[in-house]
């Protein structure tokens, strides 16, 4: 069961995926690239890492959400530089 749901999330995205390439619907990542301005890209990501993390509390998604849009920098885009930003600079937000 993911950790978050899109009515957790607390920033706005847009939700136009078309069904091909929705990984809710699919099961897979589109591509190497996280877009930030795309829930189901963004939902997805903070899911699966709380699934690798062993996360069962929401607190660390919603942290994840609110790094990724408000301190995440512009040119960390793809999926694993995401990751190790994040985990880079975990320690460094509250």
């Amino acid at each position: 069961m993911p950790l978050l749901s899109k009515a957790d999330l607390q920033y706005k995205y847009s939700w136009n995926a078309i069904a091909p390439d929705d990984p809710l619907i699919t099961g897979n990542i589109d591509g190497r690239f996280l877009n930030r301005g795309e829930g189901y890209e963004v939902l997805y990501f903070i899911n699966a890492l709380a699934a690798k993390s062993g996360w069962t509390a929401k607190v660390p998604g919603l942290k994840t959400e609110r790094l990724i849009n408000d301190h995440l920098p512009g040119s960390v885009r793809g999926r694993n530089h995401v990751h190790q930003w994040l985990v880079a600079n975990w320690k460094s937000f509250d």
